[in-house]
């Protein structure tokens, strides 16, 4: 599970945000563009390459998010749960999830740097409101791609990533599973405690890393 999750960790990572344009590219376009821009950016940064939790997250923040529906992704993996949760759960869910995925592929960003990166061009039919981009990651002295699939709608404001599947395996599908079972046993206020733990834990972490790595 925990290498599963770094793959997509990585993954995601590769993608950022595009320079402005009148019109929204289209889906491959904006993965090969912006794959080339975020590769840029950790090479010629010394800092993200040894390893700044702070500049990778402000990174993420600015570069990844914009170009993932995190509500639709929290509602696939939630499920079931989703449908019978408040508002007030639901934007936590929400919240917290996105937490959980930014700062556990932040991790895996500087793994990714030496990658290269191969991008399918994409099969749309007109009109189309969503599509599956696929992409081969090559690891330098590996006989075997990693595949990675972008599960993508078109929205008001471009194409956004709502799921990934690395090596046949769906991100939303492998929380879905462990989500279930937590709204099981807790209910899903203990779903949101539980991430809300997990996110305080992780931060908590990243300070003392960070602390160790300045002195």
């Amino acid at each position: 599970m925990k290498k599963t999750i770094a793959l997509f960790c990585g993954a995601w990572l590769l993608l950022a945000a595009s320079v402005a344009r009148a019109e929204p590219p289209a889906p491959d376009v904006l993965i090969k563009e912006t794959v080339r821009e975020v590769l840029d950016i950790v090479r010629a940064d010394k800092e993200l390459r040894a390893g700044n939790q702070k500049k990778m997250l402000e990174l993420v923040d600015a570069k990844v998010l914009p170009h993932f529906n995190f509500e639709r992704m929290t509602k696939l993996a939630v499920g079931k749960g989703w449908r019978v949760a408040t508002p007030e759960q639901k934007q936590a869910l929400q919240s917290e999830f996105r937490i959980l995925l930014v700062r556990t592929y932040t991790k895996a960003f500087t793994s990714y740097r030496d990658q290269i990166i191969e991008v399918r061009p994409a099969k749309l039919d007109s009109g189309a409101t969503e599509v599956t981009i696929k992409t081969e990651i090559i690891k330098p002295g590996s006989q075997q791609p990693i595949m990675v699939d972008y599960d993508m709608e078109k929205t008001p404001t471009g194409w956004k990533v709502y799921d990934l599947t690395v090596e046949g395996v769906s991100l939303v599908t492998s929380y879905r599973g462990t989500f279930a079972d937590q709204i099981q046993q807790v209910g899903i206020d203990g779903l949101i405690k539980t991430l809300v733990d997990k996110n305080k834990a992780a931060a908590d972490n990243a300070a003392v890393a960070q602390k160790a790595e300045s002195k």
